[in-house]
């Protein structure tokens, strides 16, 4: 589970503005509408800016831009995309390649050209009673391998399934290269594509830890610390040089509550508390927080003593 920690080797470039996609994509869905009812060809959407205040975001209207073929054909597939994990408590937020390799050393890089379009995944609170408990109801589970990662790749090779048509890579959160490196930096990817909020010892002007080993770790605008970053859905043949980059929102704005953030992090993360250092729209149920804080080795028993799953089930 990717919700923080150990991503030491990002540089990243200064923010330029934060947007809400929620808001921009559904006025992006009803210009469409309207465009087919009138035979039209290109989409005018409302886009909404947002601008953060100490952690309090407004919007303000932007000058609509005409979509072209192309961008209509990738806001169609992130629709897809949308449609086989946002109502299990899952996010996704688009990127290009690009922007993640700008601000990584060269040996972190991911193998495609820096147009090619991917969405970095996001787990949320609700995922666990979405997708988590069905899944282990219903799945016979492989007791060598975690049961939250089996989930994850269950959902997203179903993703992969539904868009057939599409060629599409998936690397998780959990896999590392040869050389016991992580295949991508979670927390990275979720910056750049403005997802959350990396919070690292550089972004601390006055650094009270001294040759301390401080990690960062991402900060979500509604969920601040309840969340996790699953994996990474790359599309090698589906380029998008008209993809502007989305600022993360910068929601822990003052020096003080960074430096506690990343204190809470880094020296007292088991009791949770680093997680609400803003106020949040949801947080873990107790049931949850119990799982997660449970030792991997004995999550299973704890699935098998709240009758989530049989014993039978596991092979």
């Amino acid at each position: 589970m990717a919700s923080g920690g150990g991503e030491d080797y990002a540089s990243h470039e200064t923010p330029r503005a934060a947007m809400s996609r929620e808001r921009w994509e559904d006025r992006a869905q009803r210009s469409q509408r309207a465009a087919a009812r009138w035979g039209g060809g290109v989409l005018f959407p409302m886009i909404l800016r947002a601008r953060s205040h100490g952690g309090r975001v407004t919007t303000f209207p932007v000058r609509p831009r005409a979509m072209g073929l192309m961008e209509l054909s990738v806001a169609a597939l992130e629709r897809r995309v949308r449609g086989c994990l946002c109502d299990l408590g899952f996010e996704i937020s688009p990127l290009k390649v690009g922007w993640y390799n700008a601000v990584l050393q060269p040996s972190f890089h991911l193998q495609y050209s820096e147009d090619t379009l991917a969405f970095v995944v996001l787990s949320t609170p609700s995922m666990f009673d979405k997708a988590f408990k069905p899944f282990v109801n219903k799945q016979l589970l492989k007791k060598m391998n975690d049961p939250v990662d089996q989930c994850v790749s269950y959902h997203l090779s179903l993703v992969k399934e539904n868009l057939s048509d599409q060629r599409m890579d998936v690397i998780y959160d959990y896999e590392i290269l040869p050389n016991r490196k992580p295949k991508f930096l979670a927390q990275t990817a979720a910056h750049v594509a403005g997802a959350a909020y990396y919070y690292q010892r550089k972004d601390v002007k006055c650094d009270p830890w001294g040759e301390k080993k401080i990690y960062g770790v991402c900060i979500h605008p509604q969920y601040g610390g309840w969340f996790a970053i699953r994996g990474l859905l790359i599309f090698p043949d589906v380029q998008v040089p008209f993809l502007e980059q989305v600022a993360p929102v910068d929601c822990v704005a003052s020096e003080e509550k960074r430096i506690e953030l990343l204190e809470k992090f880094n020296f007292h993360w088991r009791d949770w508390s680093y997680r609400d250092i803003i106020e949040v729209k949801e947080r873990y149920s107790e049931e949850q927080r119990a799982y997660f804080g449970a030792p991997p080795a004995e999550r299973f028993k704890l699935l098998e003593l709240q009758g989530v799953v049989q014993k039978s089930a596991f092979y």
